[in-house]
């Protein structure tokens, strides 16, 4: 059972107990990404989210970097564009000092300068290795075509024009315009109870300053404008992907789409897409649908990797399969094979329980309560054939619809 309990600076608890888990599983998710970047911000969020572990009112980096290592416990981050993470996990003995030091690297990172310089260095690095890899810069391209002109549109690593030039100030003054501390969950999965977690929190998260922004999220509403574009690069095989804006997080057809995902060529081998190319015709290694609804837009992707010559055939495969669905509805047999297929899928990732500790919180954030399993299947079991079918001519119902983007290898 989920539990939550709000502070008095505003700061969300949220704590599952889960009574034979020996390992407590914990963070802070801030309701702030790269999409709340201005122009000359862009890369900040994502610097900042490496710069919490370079030094505190009370700690230096080493200190931070061997606090749970040294019981044996795992400390990481993340940002994506519209959230940043920072989490732990440690043995449930060591639940308190998990909790005391993600507090103390959260709100009192002091950003030294000496740091800013090295870790400038290492993130450079690092949009070095991403630009080495097609199939990951593939699909920030293809967000900086749809969102084009928006904060959306830009990596989250940012540039190197903007990462060398920040500063201690810059980093301070990025929190203080965007973030809220009602807009900040802590969330937590282990064996204690509620209560217990509860008393940690107010003894270290309560004395945080509230503090409230009056800066409000840029929203996306523009109107998807398709293009096609094509790239050479010193690459041995041709990347491929198409995308368009699709059904945020807010609306109704999210979960009949995210089905037609799976369908289509979600992570399973026998999606429609991977029996279509790889296993009947042998073009690809592989090839993947990705849905990702935002808060107030959505990205529906199909992207695969091929041999150069087989690129034209590998779209006619894959437009052969939209139209068979589009087509075709459902029939209550495969609907109910796709609904189990779901379930399954979903039960899977919530077994896991430092996934779900980040779940519950971005699902707090998003829409301000935590489904149950029993809840999200009830929803899904809900959705009918006609549900699908309308999804499916409503997101998918033109291949001209589909922004297109193609790495060409050079000499090949």
């Amino acid at each position: 059972m989920d539990r939550i309990y709000t502070l008095t600076n505003g700061v969300r608890i949220i704590h599952k107990q889960v009574p034979e888990s020996v390992i407590a599983h914990c963070g802070f998710m801030l309701d702030i990404g790269s999409r709340d970047e201005q122009k000359h911000q862009y890369g900040i969020a994502h610097f900042l989210e490496h710069m919490l572990f370079k030094g505190t009112r009370k700690r230096k980096s080493f200190h931070i970097l061997n606090r749970l290592e040294a019981v044996g416990g795992e400390l990481n981050a993340y940002t994506t564009k519209e959230k940043i993470c920072v989490y732990g996990s440690v043995t449930n003995a060591h639940l308190e000092r998990a909790i005391e030091l993600l507090t103390d690297i959260t709100f009192y990172s002091t950003f030294p300068e000496k740091e800013i310089s090295k870790e400038r260095s290492v993130i450079l690095e690092e949009m070095a290795m991403y630009q080495d890899s097609p199939e990951d810069s593939i699909h920030d391209e293809l967000e900086a075509l749809l969102f084009k002109n928006h904060s959306l549109a830009h990596n989250i690593l940012g540039s190197a024009k903007y990462i060398s030039s920040f500063t201690v100030e810059d980093f301070r003054n990025f929190l203080q315009e965007n973030i809220s501390t009602d807009k900040i969950v802590f969330t937590c999965v282990s064996s204690h109870s509620p209560e217990r977690v509860w008393q940690l929190c107010e003894k270290y998260i309560s004395p945080v300053r509230k503090h409230i922004s009056a800066k409000k999220r840029k929203k996306f509403a523009a109107r998807h404008q398709p293009v096609t574009v094509q790239k050479n690069k010193p690459i041995s095989q041709a990347h491929c992907i198409m995308g368009r804006t699709c059904y945020s997080l807010a609306d109704d057809e999210r979960l009949p789409f995210f089905m037609i995902n799976t369908l289509i060529g979600g992570p399973g081998m026998s999606s429609r897409l991977n029996l279509a190319l790889r296993e009947r015709k042998g073009l690809v290694y592989s090839v993947e649908s990705n849905f990702q609804p935002l808060t107030d837009t959505g990205i529906f992707s199909i992207y695969f990797a091929t041999d150069k010559k087989n690129i034209e055939r590998c779209k006619e495969e894959i437009y052969k399969e939209l139209k068979v669905l589009k087509s075709s509805p459902l029939s209550n047999v495969q609907l109910t094979r796709l609904k189990e297929q779901v379930k399954g899928m979903i039960a899977i990732a919530a077994e896991s329980n430092q996934a779900y500790m980040q779940a519950q919180a971005k699902s707090l954030l998003d829409h301000g309560y935590i489904e149950t399993l029993p809840e999200i299947f009830k929803k899904i079991d809900t959705v009918s054939t006609q549900d699908l079918h309308h999804v499916i001519n409503d997101a998918l119902n033109d291949e001209s619809s589909f922004t297109q983007l193609t790495y060409y290898p050079i000499n090949s």
